[in-house]
């Protein structure tokens, strides 16, 4: 399994809509998501432009370490560790960047690394179809002819409270040396 999983691997989650023209080869990797093995992401990541989809690139490097002694073991339970990681925000791909095996004391480990991706079609990341709403209702079973931006309730950032602690401990006149509280004195 670590020759399946190497610095380049694509794993997509079984299930995502995917431009018609591109069918993935790859294996399974689990009973939920298909390893893609080492692509020319560039090459991928253009075909899937120029169907009009976009294959987002997370920032921030997600990683996960496994101490035990059979390698193989090791890197599937990081792998697994990434793959919740994903799911929980989500997404529905995973780009594996980094695989290395080391010791402390004695005491092998396997740290994986690697970033979240997602396919989807159009240009703006639309994870909010994905997340429930506060009924917990999934918004993805609501129309998605109708606008989802009204159906958000707005709540204030602070409370009063907070503002008027905010406030009591110098508020704006502490944060900018009395001018914002000077000026709307004199308005």
């Amino acid at each position: 399994m670590r020759d399946a999983i190497e610095a380049g691997t694509i794993l997509i989650e079984r299930g995502t809509l995917i431009p018609d023209f591109w069918l993935p080869q790859g294996g399974s990797y689990s009973s939920d998501w298909t390893s893609l093995g080492k692509l020319d992401r560039s090459r991928l990541e253009a075909s899937i432009h120029n169907a009009g989809w976009t294959f987002f690139y997370l920032a921030g490097e997600i990683r996960a370490t496994v101490l035990g002694f059979d390698e193989q073991e090791m890197v599937r339970k990081a792998v697994k560790r990434l793959i919740t990681d994903v799911k929980t925000r989500h997404l529905n791909c995973l780009e594996i960047t980094r695989v290395a095996m080391s010791s402390f004391l004695g005491l092998p480990y396997t740290t994986v690394a690697g970033h979240a991706r997602h396919i989807q079609e159009g240009l703006v990341l639309s994870l909010a179809t994905a997340l429930p709403d506060r009924a917990g209702t999934p918004t993805a079973a609501r129309s998605r002819s109708g606008s989802q931006w009204s159906e958000i309730k707005k709540e204030p950032l602070f409370g009063e409270e907070a503002v008027a602690a905010w406030e009591d401990e110098g508020g704006a006149a502490g944060h900018f040396g009395g001018r914002l509280a000077a000026q709307a004195k004199v308005d």
